[in-house]
C-alpha cells in the first residue's frame, strides 16, 4: 500500500499529466486518464463528458498556448481511495479562430482503480476576474 505522500505525489503527476494531454489535443492519453463515467461541471452549469472532451481533443478545434497549472497553486489531499486537487489554471488559445485568455480555479477527483488512480469527476470555475491595472 502506497503512503500517503506517495499517493499525492502520484496523482499531482498524472494531474500535470492531464493538463498537458488536454494543451496538446492528446485523446489518447485523456482517454487513458479519464474513467468512462467523467463528468466536468463547468463554472457556467454545464457539463461535459468523456466522449464530448475526446472529440473535442480530436477535432482539434482548440489550439492552447497555455493550459498550466499556475506554479504553487497545486494542492492534493488524499482520502484513502480518492483524491482532490486543487489549482490555478490559466488557459489561453483559441477555439474555432476566436481568442480566449482567462484564469480559473479547478478541483480534480481522482480515484483508485484496479489500473491505478483515474480522473473520476472535475470542476472549473468561471473566468477570474482580471486585476486592475496599476
Amino acid at each position: 500500500m502506497a503512503s500517503m505522500a506517495d499517493d499525492q505525489k502520484a496523482v499531482a503527476a498524472l494531474d500535470a499529466q492531464y493538463q498537458a494531454a488536454v494543451k496538446a489535443n492528446d485523446a489518447k492519453t485523456m482517454d487513458a486518464i479519464l474513467l468512462d463515467d467523467f463528468v466536468l461541471v463547468l463554472g457556467n452549469g454545464t457539463t461535459e463528458n468523456k466522449a464530448a472532451l475526446l472529440e473535442e481533443a480530436r477535432s482539434k478545434r482548440i489550439a492552447y498556448e497555455q493550459q498550466d497549472e499556475e506554479p504553487g497553486t497545486q494542492i492534493v489531499r488524499v482520502w484513502g481511495d480518492t483524491a482532490v486537487v486543487t489549482a490555478k489554471l490559466w488557459i489561453k488559445g483559441s477555439r474555432d479562430g476566436k481568442a480566449f485568455d482567462r484564469k480559473l480555479w479547478f478541483s480534480d477527483t481522482y480515484v483508485r482503480s484496479p489500473q491505478g488512480w483515474r480522473y473520476a469527476f472535475g470542476q472549473a470555475s468561471l473566468a477570474l476576474p482580471n486585476p486592475p491595472s496599476p
